[in-house]
């Protein structure tokens, strides 16, 4: 009898174990990046953050780029509830509202990270955001900045009017648009043609990806002249959530979800800045000649690409609201 009762009380004992811990929110998370990425990995860092700071209420799972919906569906998933949430970059959705595509890469808006976390943050823009996503029925828990795009060249560029005629890879879109009226010549090449399209003069200069990556591919062995921090490029990526579950949720764990992106955001930060500024030494060492462009001439950058911004802002209203939103707050810290 007593050996039932003991059994019965440790078969019990187990059970309530189970239900003490066992998560009160599961979720899942789709990356518009494959696993072995960085920012794959940083989201996977995200989830584990948020279940360590909940104390195991809440247990994230991230999913690579098409396990639930394609890379350009997650808004809709996390709309409808298919998806609790998403990492991904918000150009996407650009089909949905252009303000996507503007608030995702604002075209020669940052040179800087930092630049970008205190307009989002503490400048309105987030806010602005949120507008956006209100019409999806989403959230947007935070956003990250996934680091400068630095520029690859092969011949020296002081300035602005240094782009004038020069042939040069560039993405469609608001990129293109902004190189074309600083009086660039821009193509589009595939990243994959990047390299032999400069060795063989094809093109003098490409907007590419981070100093760090562009130098271990050995882009520099050929473009010897690249811009250091970029002035053209800044795509961001968001954490967003089902805007539902948002709003059931205590506010404890609100802001504990808003403090892991903050972390997130700053570790991103910090390690791609790392490893670009490590990257940029060794170039130097190697006799690269890295430009730095003084703020005067990121200014002129900045004002040319603001005249393209307005080819979005016209068939936007969030959009207009986050560019002029954008022009105050750099006029306001002498970027503008």
């Amino acid at each position: 009898m007593l050996k039932k009762l003991v059994s019965s009380l440790t078969v019990a004992a187990t059970l309530m174990a189970g239900t003490a811990f066992a998560a009160k929110y599961e979720w899942t998370f789709q990356s518009s990046d494959q696993p072995g990425i960085f920012m794959y990995q940083m989201a996977e860092n995200y989830g584990k953050w948020l279940n360590e700071m909940s104390g195991g209420d809440i247990k994230l799972s991230v999913v690579s780029t098409g396990s639930v919906v394609q890379y350009n569906e997650t808004l809709d998933a996390v709309s409808s509830g298919i998806l609790q949430g998403e990492f991904t970059d918000p150009s996407y959705f650009a089909g949905h509202d252009p303000a996507f595509g503007l608030i995702g890469n604002t075209v020669g808006a940052f040179g800087h990270p930092s630049e970008a976390l205190k307009f989002i943050y503490y400048g309105g823009g987030k806010e602005i955001f949120q507008k956006l996503y209100d019409k999806y029925n989403v959230h947007l828990v935070g956003v990250v900045v996934t680091g400068v795009e630095a520029f690859v060249s092969s011949k020296r560029l002081n300035g602005v009017d240094d782009l004038k005629g020069l042939k040069m890879r560039a993405p469609e879109g608001m990129v293109q648009k902004v190189f074309a009226a600083a009086g660039a010549a821009p193509v589009n090449l595939p990243g994959s043609e990047v390299y032999t399209s400069l060795e063989k003069g094809v093109i003098d200069a490409a907007d590419y990806t981070l100093f760090s990556v562009n130098h271990k591919q050995g882009m520099h062995k050929i473009g010897k002249y690249p811009v250091f921090p970029g002035f053209h490029s800044m795509p961001l990526q968001v954490v967003t959530i089902n805007k539902d579950i948002w709003e059931s949720l205590p506010e404890t764990l609100k802001v504990q979800m808003e403090t892991a992106v903050w972390r997130l955001a700053t570790e991103v930060y910090y390690q791609y800045e790392m490893q670009d500024l490590a990257a940029a030494a060794q170039a130097r060492a190697e006799g690269i000649e890295v430009i730095d462009w003084p703020l005067a001439e990121r200014v002129k950058f900045r004002n040319i690409a603001r005249s393209q911004w307005e080819s979005v802002t016209s068939k936007s209203p969030i959009a207009k609201e986050y560019a002029d939103a954008l022009v105050k707050f750099m006029k306001s810290q002498g970027l503008m």
